[in-house]
């Protein structure tokens, strides 16, 4: 089960810019190393991340094997109307999670 932590602003005024904090768990092994039986880790990144607000999409990120586990991502948008904000992170190995957090302006 992956855990995801989101901070947004609770009732930002209409027009102001605002940040937001995204933290999935997830243990991004490059596909570089070894094990302890110099069998190669395979590699289990987040390869992108996109956020939409209202269906808008406001945000996009590709990630690569230097990002490090259990990624932080901040951002700034504009809040421009009360709705709904949704955040989707896939990678490898099948792995997709999304979250949404509603914003209400003010």
């Amino acid at each position: 089960m992956t855990r995801a932590v989101i901070t947004v602003p609770p009732h930002p005024r209409r027009g102001q810019v605002i940040e937001i904090r995204t933290l999935v768990g997830h243990p991004m092994e490059t596909g570089y190393r070894h094990d302890n039986f110099g069998r190669p880790i395979p590699r289990n990144i987040i390869t992108r991340f996109v956020c939409t607000y209202n269906g808008a999409e406001i945000c996009r990120a590709d990630f690569f094997p230097a990002i490090s586990a259990n990624p932080l991502f901040t951002f700034t948008t504009v809040a421009t109307e009360s709705g709904t904000l949704e955040f989707t992170w896939t990678g490898d190995n099948d792995f997709a999670h999304t979250m949404s957090v509603p914003i209400a302006v003010e």
